[in-house]
């Protein structure tokens, strides 16, 4: 949920500094959107661990 909520609010970012031709913005939003996906990633990685060891 929160990498989801960072993805999101790095999009908006970049987008807001492409519009203003504000280029550290975009660079912020890009790395907050890294950030989402790599939350997103850990938790992903994290849910098959657990399902792997419930089936076991």
């Amino acid at each position: 949920m929160k990498g989801t909520a960072n993805e999101v609010a790095g999009k908006g970012k970049q987008a807001v500094g492409k519009t203003v031709g504000n280029e550290r913005l975009q660079g912020e939003g890009a790395a907050q959107e890294v950030k989402g996906k790599a939350q997103n990633l850990k938790g992903d990685v994290k849910n098959a661990v657990k399902d792997g060891i419930d089936k076991a």
